[in-house]
């Protein structure tokens, strides 16, 4: 069925985004409190970020791969 996965895929794209995001409030709050080092939580939202961009990648139609990063 082509398509039957898009409405998941695009909800984990969101939520993608939103990981990164929130992974870049932690590093400005790192580097404003004059951290040298990176957050404990910004290494975890990466991860999971890199881990849902994986299941975006799995959900991928075989004709969207060739448009998927």
């Amino acid at each position: 069925m082509a398509g039957e996965f898009d409405d998941i895929r695009t909800r984990l794209e969101g939520i993608a985004e939103e990981l990164a995001d929130l992974a870049m409030v932690r590093l400005r709050e790192s580097i404003d409190a004059g951290g040298h080092e990176l957050p404990v939580d910004e290494k975890r939202l990466t991860r999971a970020r890199r881990a849902v961009e994986k299941a975006v990648n799995l959900l991928a139609e075989p004709d969207d791969l060739d448009r998927v990063p």
